[in-house]
């Protein structure tokens, strides 16, 4: 039994445990978090280097004449880098939260998917996609939402110190009236 369980805490999912019963194991695990660490700073350097492109994009396309002026394609090219490093910003939420508590933060994992197939969705270019790229992309994005919808309304919370986990969307009992 551990810790958690012993103090009445629930444990939904553990990942690379650093109290794993096994010495090989635990070794083993360790040496992934460390990965999981170099992957999260290798993550923000992409981010400042794609800050960097969104700045580098800009400046190309307000300098052509006529200055100070983006045409539509430049507008979504523009979109396309900034939706890139906002995915890369919530990857990197997605590797400190893995790190910081030991699960699959899964809503958010869906939601940094959502993210990446609107970005596809905002950049896509309607005259040179086959229709079955498009429906492709919106049955993709359908089965997100639905898989986000459930997560999200499924989504549990402990309740410390009672040994159980309460669903958000349980209807709660009725509040005595003051």
């Amino acid at each position: 039994m551990s810790t958690e369980e012993s103090r009445g805490e629930s444990v939904v999912h553990q990942e690379l445990s650093s109290d794993f019963h096994d010495p090989l194991i635990r070794v083993l695990h360790r040496a992934i978090r460390i990965c999981i660490k170099m992957l999260a700073v290798l993550m923000v350097l992409v981010i400042f280097l794609g800050v960097l492109d969104v700045v580098y994009h800009l400046y190309d396309a307000l300098k052509e004449p006529p200055i100070l002026h983006l045409t539509v394609s430049e507008i979504f090219e523009i979109f396309g880098a900034f939706m890139v490093v906002l995915i890369a910003v919530e990857i990197f939420i997605n590797i400190r939260l893995y790190l910081g508590s030991n699960t699959l933060p899964i809503q958010l994992v869906v939601a940094t998917a959502l993210m990446a197939i609107a970005r596809k969705v905002i950049v896509l270019d309607i005259t040179d996609t086959p229709a079955e790229y498009v429906f492709a992309i919106g049955v993709v994005t359908l089965a997100l939402g639905v898989t986000y919808w459930l997560v999200s309304g499924s989504a549990a919370t402990h309740v410390r110190g009672s040994g159980k986990q309460k669903l958000l969307s349980e209807p709660q009992p009725p509040q005595p009236a003051d």
